[in-house]
């Protein structure tokens, strides 16, 4: 039975820019993960996995590609009340604007929640990499009697400035809060956490910008609008007015933040024993269904690499990468820690002839590349050299873009033959 107490309210982040050039074409939710997902996936999955099937996802930059993914991915039974919709910033008579912060984007679309029955809205982030069970936090929430419940994590004192850290009493309950903390506040602000978390040196406890909010206050809270995120304004004003519970996560969660948080999380996927568990099915991560073939290796030595469905492979040695669906790969070619994202369809031999098309689509022959992003439906020629890493100054160009040592092809981008980075 579908959980009807519960509306879920994914926030789709604004700009991307410190994902960009990942977020040029598409909103940071419909950035591809994993070689065949998008992030949104991700609270999605989490959401459909606890029955809760009411969902909304605020996005107001390139939100064309995702509203696409939602459209051809999620569909429900005609005989339920399922959903997952896009809302996009509207400018209506009464505003002009674009959403200006995370309670701001709810607060404009307040009309649309509330054409539905709910008790608790579930506001998630859409750039974050977790599994969590949302069940166990509706029912701690729903037994202490709270009015909000934030999802807290342990962090070091190293990532702590980078976080809301919070402190609670003995059950659980909120008794202070705040907004990344300069480093000499922190011995103020240990928590009490597990043996586990303390082996780590994981002693504050943060935000995740996980909330639930009961019906009515969420109501009366949007009401003012001067407040326009629920992180610097809303929580720390709420704390002292309203009963607000810390629900402790201690599995895996990474915050999608930048390129080099992006790259490590996909990397990380290649690992014996992920952190982020693909295969755990309780935890299934939901996404479009396509109708590909099988992939294709022929004669590639392959350590530590992930391979999305419908690839054509004949690369020499791919290790420690992520391939993603319809990646094409030629001879001799070598690729080390790289995600190549893959592509959105497939060249034919009459397309290829018709077009002249001289570099197709994936990558060439006897090419080197590594500590690099490759972005969909890029074209690689041969005997192309991309070696990235901290040797490598920042640069923007018109078909590539390295940051922290990072090389990240641009979407659709050509790189001629012998080229080198």
């Amino acid at each position: 039975m579908i959980n009807n107490k519960v509306l879920s309210i994914i926030l789709g982040g604004g700009q991307g820019s410190r994902l960009y050039p990942l977020t040029h074409q598409r909103s940071k939710p419909a950035v591809p993960i994993a070689g065949k997902y998008r992030l949104v996936d991700i609270p999605i999955s989490n959401c459909i996995n606890a029955d809760i099937k009411r969902i909304f996802v605020l996005t107001q930059f390139n939100s064309a590609s995702l509203n696409r993914h939602i459209k051809d991915t999620y569909h429900f039974s005609f005989f339920s009340s399922a959903f997952v919709d896009v809302l996009a910033a509207e400018q209506t008579p009464t505003n002009k604007g674009w959403f200006q912060g995370t309670a701001d984007a709810v607060r404009q679309s307040m009309h649309h929640f509330l054409r539905h029955d709910f008790e608790y809205a579930l506001i998630l982030s859409g750039d974050q990499l977790y599994q969590m069970d949302y069940d166990k936090m509706i029912e701690a929430h729903e037994k202490s009697g709270a009015e909000i419940s934030i999802a807290t994590i342990p962090v070091n004192e190293k990532d702590a400035p980078g976080f809301g850290i919070l402190k609670s009493n003995e059950e659980s309950v909120i008794t202070s809060f705040i907004e990344k903390p300069d480093p000499s506040l922190l011995p103020d602000w240990t928590s009490d956490v597990s043996d586990e978390m303390k082996q780590q040196g994981r002693h504050y406890l943060a935000s995740m910008g996980i909330y639930i909010f009961n019906k009515d206050l969420l109501v009366k809270l949007m009401a003012d609008e001067s407040t326009i995120d629920f992180g610097k304004e809303i929580i720390p004003q709420s704390i002292e007015k309203h009963k607000t519970l810390s629900f402790q996560y201690e599995g895996y969660w990474t915050d999608i933040g930048n390129i080099d948080s992006f790259f490590e999380a996909n990397l990380g996927l290649t690992d014996d024993i992920p952190q982020f568990d693909l295969y755990d099915k309780t935890k299934r991560i939901y996404t479009r269904a396509r109708m590909l073939p099988t992939t294709k290796v022929a004669g590639t030595t392959l350590d530590k690499a992930v391979i999305a469905e419908g690839c054509i492979i004949g690369a020499a040695k791919i290790e420690r990468s992520v391939i993603g669906i319809r990646s094409r790969i030629g001879t001799e070619t070598t690729i080390i820690k790289t995600y190549m994202m893959g592509s959105d369809y497939y060249e034919t031999l009459q397309e290829i002839e018709e077009n002249k098309i001289e570099i197709l689509m994936g990558i060439g022959d006897r090419c080197f590349i590594k500590n690099a992003i490759i972005d969909k439906n890029c074209r690689i020629g041969d005997d192309v050299r991309i070696n990235g890493g901290p040797h490598l100054e920042d640069i923007e160009t018109d078909t590539y873009v390295i940051k922290d040592g990072i090389v990240v092809i641009k979407n659709g981008a050509t790189i001629p033959h012998g080229f080198v980075i």
